[in-house]
């Protein structure tokens, strides 16, 4: 058996699983601590560690959120010579031209990030509402670049488009519905603009994962066969087929199975091929998002996973289009894909700080007093003879003598201290069962809830609510690792809870190769030695949908770039104060303070003194951190 000191890189690695989800941008430094490599992994890499340490030293409040721009960059880079690639290996005679759609994050630094990455490529922004398509508007895109306009619009959204038309941009807009048809029409004659227009399809085919039911027939978006003949027709009475030149369709986010996604492109590509024979001079074929992000590492079709990388999704997604626009003999079309978890899920750690542990009880040896209640002895009698061949029996025995115990203090039949002693017992009893059937090469299925039973929950410093909370809503998966002590073996299992008072601010699912794990392996913690954690891949949605439950508001971000020999905190981003949570909430905070002062006038109970300091701590909280602060 290999000895404590022993354990390697290599085991941190394969408990963590970092090089099955890290795509190269994350590993474990040969000081034990998590690093991130930007540039890939022979480019430099930097401790998390050392930076959360800097920001710390500055007076940084937990938790924070380090960005890497240079991730944003790189993602960019390889979604883009992926298409190039299997362009060239196919001899496609078209062209990719990817669009990012703002609504996975609308962080500046994002948006501008990956706008200014995509510049060399053509690159464009997609917006789903009037306020993203004014932040893409401001945009330094290039000439070519597009811009998608997809969900409902109502007359201000399609002015805003049609007038980004006119400002030289490439604003094309997707009609989602028949309806919208006619609107788009009558505000581009009052413009005089002439629009670029898109159809989305419902596509028969449907996704895999989470958002499988968003595709298919019945799906929210898109129009039926019968109403794109018909919009086909529309635009040919009024002279302006020309201005449909886009064929839009979606199957839905992280789609985890290739052959969902080979069989939508088919179905889209005939579509397009079918449009063309019908005369509409469409370019461009929009195949959506729906590029997955491997979460677990495990390369599955399971729906935290995908069972293909980005470039055997470009090239599927090239080689389809090809063969479909091949046999029909017709013009192969300009592809365009809506990715927006894969370009920014890496670029973004949670860093949580652990700020206390709830041990489960029956650690410490227990002592059982002559006047014990008897099933209080006989837990006793059942640990001290519990050995590898009577586990079962003796679980069995102890978990009826608990179950029973409980009943009888339910009815006043036994005391508090009693029940305390049966719970310590039964909690060694499991203990001892969970270190002995570790040895066995299998374990009756009965035994497979222990390790959560017998877990830790590490209290930390944030709100699930805000920073997770794809976590809570759709159990979504998020590799979870401590960052240092990495070269140690971890000794002790754990879930982990929030400082909200919900009781569903809580993780307890982690990920596994071939399962869901629900506990997390951790180091024993040491009295006065901060332990931290870092949540990756929380860089999709995850800022855009957090709630600020319990009015806990957005957290600090620093924005951190990485250079040969060390790093650069190019900027740090305030976490919410007080004061803004609760204003967003329909609060004036200059009433607030009125209305406390005239309650500490009424209080008897204070003296002046006292009430002018409860008044000023008053203060100093509603601009202070929302977060606790040491």
């Amino acid at each position: 058996m290999r000895q404590l000191e022993q354990y390697t890189i290599k085991d941190a690695e394969e408990t963590y699983l970092v090089p099955y989800w890290g795509h190269g941008f994350f590993r474990v430094g040969r000081q034990g601590e998590m690093e991130v490599t930007p540039l890939g992994p022979d480019g430099p890499g930097v401790s998390l560690l050392e930076v959360v340490r800097r920001l710390e030293d500055e007076g940084r409040p937990f938790p924070m959120i380090l960005r890497f721009p240079q991730i944003l960059e790189a993602r960019v880079r390889e979604l883009n010579e992926a298409f190039r690639a299997a362009i060239a290996k196919y001899g496609y005679q078209g062209a990719y031209q990817g669009v990012y759609p703002v609504k996975v994050n609308q962080r500046r630094v994002v948006v501008e990030t990956i706008a200014r990455a995509g510049r060399p490529y053509a690159f464009g922004l997609e917006a789903g509402s009037k306020a993203e398509l004014a932040l893409i508007l401001a945009q330094e895109l290039a000439e070519d670049a597009l811009v998608t306009c997809n969900g409902f619009k109502d007359e201000d959204f399609v002015r805003l488009a049609l007038m980004g038309k006119k400002l030289g941009k490439r604003v094309v807009i997707t009609l989602e519905k028949f309806a919208e048809l006619a609107r788009v029409l009558r505000v581009a004659h009052e413009l005089g603009v002439r629009p670029l227009l898109g159809l989305r399809f419902k596509l028969r085919a449907k996704g895999s994962g989470q958002w499988a039911s968003s595709g298919g027939e019945g799906a929210k978006f898109g129009l039926s066969a019968p109403e794109v003949l018909r919009a086909v027709e529309v635009l040919r009475e009024v002279g302006m087929l020309d201005s449909l030149v886009m064929l839009h369709a979606h199957i839905g986010s992280q789609i985890t199975d290739i052959r969902r996604i080979k069989a939508a492109v088919r179905e889209a590509a005939q579509t397009y091929v079918q449009l063309r024979r019908l005369g509409a001079p469409i370019r461009y074929l929009n195949l959506g998002g729906g590029l997955a992000v491997d979460y677990d590492g495990s390369k599955s079709a399971f729906y935290a996973s995908a069972n293909y990388t980005t470039w055997e999704y470009a090239e599927d997604l090239v080689y389809v289009t090809k063969e479909v626009a091949d046999q029909h003999r017709e013009v192969h079309p300009i592809l365009v894909t809506e990715s927006g978890r894969a370009l920014t899920a890496y670029h973004s750690v949670l860093v949580l700080q652990v700020i206390d542990v709830i041990r489960p009880p029956g650690e410490a040896a227990v002592e059982v007093p002559e006047d014990a209640h008897q099933l209080v002895k006989d837990l006793e009698e059942e640990y001290k003879s519990l050995t590898i061949k009577n586990y079962r029996d003796i679980y069995h025995d102890a978990l009826n003598d608990k179950e029973t115990i409980q009943t009888l203090y339910d009815l006043g039949l036994v005391s508090l201290r009693d029940r305390a002693l049966a719970e310590a017992l039964f909690y060694q009893i499991a203990r001892k069962i969970h270190r002995l059937i570790r040895t066995l090469d299998y374990v009756p299925d009965e035994f497979e809830a222990l390790p959560k039973l017998l877990a830790d929950k590490l209290v930390c410093n944030f709100s699930l609510f805000q920073s997770l909370p794809d976590t809570w809503a759709i159990k979504q998966l998020f590799p979870i690792v401590p960052l240092a002590r990495l070269l140690e073996r971890p000794t002790r299992e754990a879930t982990i809870v929030d400082i909200s008072c919900d009781s569903d601010g809580k993780i307890d699912r982690f990920i596994d190769l071939k399962d869901v794990r629900h506990t997390l392996p951790i180091h024993d913690l040491r009295p006065g030695e901060p332990y931290y954690l870092g949540v990756f891949l929380t860089g999709a949605y995850q800022d855009v949908l957090g709630s600020t439950h319990n009015l806990f508001g957005r957290v600090l971000e620093a924005h951190v770039r990485v250079e040969e020999h060390g790093f650069v905190v190019e900027r740090v981003v305030g976490g919410e104060k007080a004061r803004r949570v609760i204003e967003k909430m329909g609060y004036e905070t200059e009433d607030l303070t009125r209305a406390m002062a005239a309650v500490l006038e009424e209080a008897d109970g204070l003296s002046p003194e006292e009430k002018r300091e409860f008044l000023e701590r008053y203060r100093n909280e509603l601009v202070g951190y929302t977060y606790l602060e040491d």
